[in-house]
């Protein structure tokens, strides 16, 4: 059912309100039949889309209301999250950075709710990667992630005036009995290995001249647990976007 304008040739074109046949609606501009302009789009899941279209597809500035309770409010290419965006998890949790292809990718600040620690720095493809900063109540972590691990040389900076250098390092894997082959090893997380307490210093990604100098100790502190993951509390609600009906005639 369509109630809008049309052009001469009876196509939607302008102002309209639309019920689909899968039980969502529409309500927006329309150019030549398709959803292009400004308009809201209801799900008959409760999901719901407010933003720009271009020819059937989010793209432009829009917010996704997701059924779970989380909210996307940024940047949209052609259905996907991309450009700048904020991302409100149902947990409570917060990211607000770079997107895409509906993934965290570039710079981006990521919230965890339930600590108040924040990871500030690079994403690839929605993976922790790069240098970054772990941000957490009484200190904080400079230094490298690969694949959502701290691995490499850092430091961890206190309130209360000085730092501790060292590196992460990843544990090497324990050999097998044959009768075990058939399980999988379980993920072994990167080792912090202390090398002394400074006064505060500027700080570099890269490997350093002084830092070279250092010998790694005997002392080892353990990685803060948000440092494991992400810490999400679960997977994004994803709706099946695609259920907007691209037929509309």
């Amino acid at each position: 059912e369509y109630e809008g304008d049309r052009n001469s040739e009876g196509q939607r074109h302008g102002f309209g309100k639309a019920l689909l046949p899968n039980g969502d609606t529409y309500e927006g501009e329309y150019e030549f039949g398709l959803r292009t302009g400004t308009g809201t789009y209801r799900f008959k899941n409760g999901a719901l889309y407010t933003g720009n279209y271009l020819q059937n597809k989010k793209h432009g500035k829009g917010v996704f209301f997701y059924p779970d309770g989380s909210k996307y409010a940024g940047d949209w290419v052609h259905d996907q999250r991309q450009g700048y965006g904020e991302y409100l998890y149902a947990n409570g949790d917060t990211y607000t950075g770079e997107w895409a292809n509906n993934k965290r990718h570039g710079q981006g600040t990521y919230v965890y709710k339930d600590t108040g620690s924040k990871y500030v720095g690079c994403w690839v493809n929605g993976i922790q990667d790069g240098p970054a900063e772990l941000i957490h109540q009484n200190y904080r972590f400079k230094g490298r992630f690969l694949n959502g691990k701290p691995l490499g040389r850092g430091k961890f900076i206190f309130d209360i005036g000085c730092e501790q250098h060292g590196e992460y390092m990843q544990q090497p894997v324990q050999e097998k009995e044959e009768e075990d082959e058939e399980e999988p090893p379980l993920p072994l997380e990167p080792k912090w290995n202390a090398s002394d307490i400074t006064k505060l210093t500027p700080w570099s990604p890269h490997v350093t001249e002084e830092d070279e100098g250092h010998e790694p100790s005997s002392e080892v502190l353990n990685p803060p647990s948000d440092a494991e993951g992400e810490g999400e509390g679960g997977r994004e609600e994803e709706v099946n976007e695609d259920q907007e009906d691209k037929g509309e005639k």
